[in-house]
């Protein structure tokens, strides 16, 4: 299942992006004293007593300005609002209650959503000064006293928002036979018509405009490979292009869409090749663990041209090199060329990202591979490897436990990861792995 997903929300510069950073614990929005600054990642995992959840940040809401930006930033905080499971409102203590204030709090009670009333800029210890209480007037329960900057109060800010977000459930796989797929890509690479294309009927907005669709939407389809749910993204932009704020939401959508996938189907443009922006889509979906498919689409027009096939896909192992393990087919969403083909490797890749690996032959694999090329040493110490498990699937993550962590290097570990590869398969999911130090009482 996908995280809870904790909206920050107020109107301009009353230190948003600020408690965003802090509880995100990593400097990823931009922080500036002038207002609607906010143009950087919106969204970040965050972690309070073993519970995780999604935060997001949002540009400044200011409800009585005509300002076009200002009124789009007003729409991506509605669009997060509606989202999100719970609200956490900031306010600023120097400024007071102001027209605006009042304005957001009346929108957000509308909502029915948890608001979590948090006034920032609190930055004295001690007790709290006496224009804290005029917020009671917003009419939003007990405020909290946060100093973003500083980091008091946001532990109890933290504890609140526990109160208001879903426990974490177990993972619906075990018993959802339905494969979850986010078809995802930049803009006007075909995503919408791949969609139509796979479902045989006309379900999405298909136009040569990029970003027609704005929203992730879910289409079922059940044929004779299985049951599956395609979830259709709003395309992915370089930053440097994304100005608009609704399409920077869309961004934090399409992850979300993503962290609910199973499989990931990431769409080239075949008449455009590979883009810098193309790697950082995939990259999203290989951090996320998920089973990938590259999907080459408007195949059809270049074959006239007499571009092989061989020629393209070494040219794009080599772009995804950091994700070698994802199969690669060449489709056209206009002719349905190799569609079979592509729900045949989704289905394939989600029984990969779900392999579970007995220890017993894990650890024959593990004892092959290391007498075939002796672990590395650094300064007369050699790197012993006692031990590997399988931990969790999905993707495959597995535990490897050694005498001295920092000499299993990367590329030590990649060729362990080559040799399982080789014995199991595993193709179209990343793994993972995580190093132990343990002393060898030999």
């Amino acid at each position: 299942m996908s995280k809870p997903i904790v909206a920050i929300v107020g109107r301009p510069n009353v230190g948003k992006s600020t408690l965003f950073n802090k509880l995100s614990g990593k400097r990823l929005a931009i922080v500036d004293d002038r207002p609607g600054v906010t143009r950087d990642r919106l969204y970040a995992d965050c972690e309070w007593l073993n519970r995780k959840f999604l935060i997001v940040d949002t540009g400044g809401i200011e409800p009585y300005s005509d300002d076009l930006i200002l009124s789009q930033m007003r729409r991506q905080a509605e669009l997060a609002i509606q989202s999100a499971d719970c609200i956490i409102f900031v306010v600023d203590l120097r400024s007071g209650v102001t027209a605006s204030d009042s304005e957001v709090a009346s929108m957000l009670m509308k909502s029915s959503k948890p608001v979590i009333l948090c006034v920032n800029k609190c930055d004295t210890v001690g007790d709290v000064p006496l224009e804290f209480y005029e917020f009671y007037n917003l009419g939003l329960g007990d405020p909290i006293a946060v100093s973003a900057v500083h980091g008091h109060g946001t532990g109890d800010l933290l504890d609140e928002v526990l109160k208001h977000i879903p426990d974490e459930e177990e993972p619906e796989e075990e018993d959802d036979d339905h494969i979850r797929v986010a078809i995802i890509g930049k803009p006007n690479v075909g995503k919408s018509s791949l969609v139509n294309a796979l479902c045989g009927e006309e379900r999405m907005l298909v136009s040569d405009i990029a970003g027609t669709t704005r929203d992730a939407s879910d289409t079922l389809v059940e044929n004779k490979h299985g049951k599956f749910v395609f979830i259709d993204t709003a395309g992915l932009r370089r930053k440097s292009r994304v100005d608009d704020r609704i399409e920077q939401f869309s961004v934090m959508r399409a992850v979300m869409a993503v962290e609910r996938a199973n499989v990931c189907v990431i769409m080239i443009d075949a008449t455009e090749g590979f883009t810098e922006q193309d790697s950082k889509v995939a990259g999203i979906a290989h951090e996320a663990g998920k089973a990938c498919v590259i999907a080459v689409n408007k195949w059809d027009a270049l074959e006239k041209d007499g571009k092989t096939m061989d020629g393209y896909r070494k040219k794009l192992m080599d772009d995804f090199s950091f994700m070698s393990y994802a199969p690669i087919i060449f489709i056209s969403a206009k002719t349905g060329q190799r569609l079979d083909r592509l729900y045949e490797l989704i289905k394939f890749a989600d029984d990969q990202n779900a392999t579970r690996i007995p220890t017993g032959r894990l650890n024959q694999v593990l004892a092959d591979a290391t007498a075939r090329v002796q672990p590395p040493t650094d300064k007369g110490k050699r790197l012993k490897i006692f031990y590997i498990t399988q931990a969790s699937t999905r993707p495959p993550t597995f535990v490897v436990f050694v005498n001295k962590q920092d000499l299993f290097h990367y590329s030590y570990q990649r060729y362990i990861d080559n040799r399982i590869r080789e014995v199991f398969g595993l193709e179209g999911t990343p793994t993972r792995y995580i190093v132990r130090e343990r002393e060898n009482k030999n």
